[in-house]
């Protein structure tokens, strides 16, 4: 089968720092022509920073939901997006938390939502830690941090109360490839 599709035409409807929404007129292999909207946005990075049986989490409000939300220290360089995501990593994870890894591992990429956004992440395993200070950035206003035993990340996850998808993709990745 033939899933090829031509775009036949593409135009920016906004951009800003953080994304990009184009609109691509398509022609499918079927003949038929359509319409597809793609959001692009920078690949970014979760990191699952974990010592003695603890996960560091950070919590922020997420303007899109109008909540407050844990999840796994993340995030993107929008000024760089060909960072090397590695480098990435270590930085987000020391900006959000101000926690420095001895330890880096790559677990493998994943994409966010590939159904309209070609947005990709990057997963790392973050171990032996070691405090410095945090460092937001102006739109990291209110973030804080806990740590909380892997036990306690878990039952966030089943109740509810962690819903972010890569924040649970990162850690269900992590538990298969045996690392925790």
């Amino acid at each position: 089968m033939n899933d090829e599709i031509q775009t036949l035409a593409t135009t920016v409807v906004y951009e800003n720092k953080w994304m990009r929404l184009k609109e691509d007129k398509i022609r499918r292999s079927s003949g038929h022509q359509g319409v597809y909207s793609v959001v692009e946005k920078p690949d970014f990075v979760v990191i699952l920073a974990v010592q003695d049986g603890y996960v560091h989490l950070v919590e922020q409000y997420r303007y899109p939901i109008k909540k407050r939300c844990w999840e796994l220290p993340q995030g993107a360089w929008e000024e760089n997006p060909d960072a090397d995501h590695a480098l990435l990593a270590a930085g987000e994870l020391k900006e959000e938390t101000g926690l420095i890894a001895k330890k880096m591992r790559y677990l493998g990429d994943q994409y966010l939502a590939y159904g309209f956004c070609n947005q990709m992440y990057h997963i790392y395993l973050a171990t032996e830690l070691t405090f410095t200070e945090i460092d937001l950035d102006p739109e990291e206003e209110g973030l804080i941090t806990k740590k909380v035993t892997l036990t306690e990340f878990e039952e966030m996850i089943l109740s509810g109360e962690i819903k972010d998808a890569s924040t649970v993709n990162a850690y269900g990745l992590a538990k298969l490839k045996g690392v925790l």
